[in-house]
């Protein structure tokens, strides 16, 4: 299991009480955010530029 900071994970439970009251937005679009996985990557983005500690992103191999 990966490991994550407190802040991390503050980051990820306002972004999902946002998402719960219809605020929160996403990135350059600013569409109404509505699904739970969408919601968790923006805190885990936010948290990534605050330099806390959290897990590299995960990506594909494209062949």
């Amino acid at each position: 299991m990966a490991n994550y900071s407190k802040k991390a994970q503050d980051k990820v439970e306002k972004a999902m009480h946002e998402r719960k009251e219809g605020t929160l937005k996403s990135g350059r679009s600013g569409k109404k955010v509505t699904s739970k996985k969408q919601a968790i990557a923006i805190g885990l983005s936010e948290a990534r530029k605050e330099g806390t500690k959290v897990p590299k992103a995960k990506t594909s191999n494209k062949k």
